[in-house]
């Protein structure tokens, strides 16, 4: 894994990534890959929760809430803005 990636739990609110890995296995992966995050999709990070978490995403035009264990899972390139 390239040093470049963080995991999608760390990216802040208002920025952009891309998909490079998922860390995820069984049931959570397969979850991850029916809600799009497949490689050199792009994905928001939009809000936090009042806690912190979740936290919402915007990926491929739909609004996800991920928890940031879920989100630890999926690594992602920073893309700058």
């Amino acid at each position: 894994m390239s040093a470049n990636l963080i995991p999608l739990d760390k990216l802040p609110v208002g920025a952009s990534g891309k998909v490079r890995h998922l860390t995820a296995r069984g049931n959570a992966r397969r979850r991850m890959l029916d809600l799009g995050m497949i490689y050199d999709t792009t994905i928001e990070t939009l809000r936090k929760s009042p806690a912190g978490d979740p936290v919402a995403y915007q990926i491929r035009g739909a609004v996800i809430a991920l928890r940031s264990e879920e989100a630890s899972k999926i690594f992602i390139e920073s893309i700058k803005q």
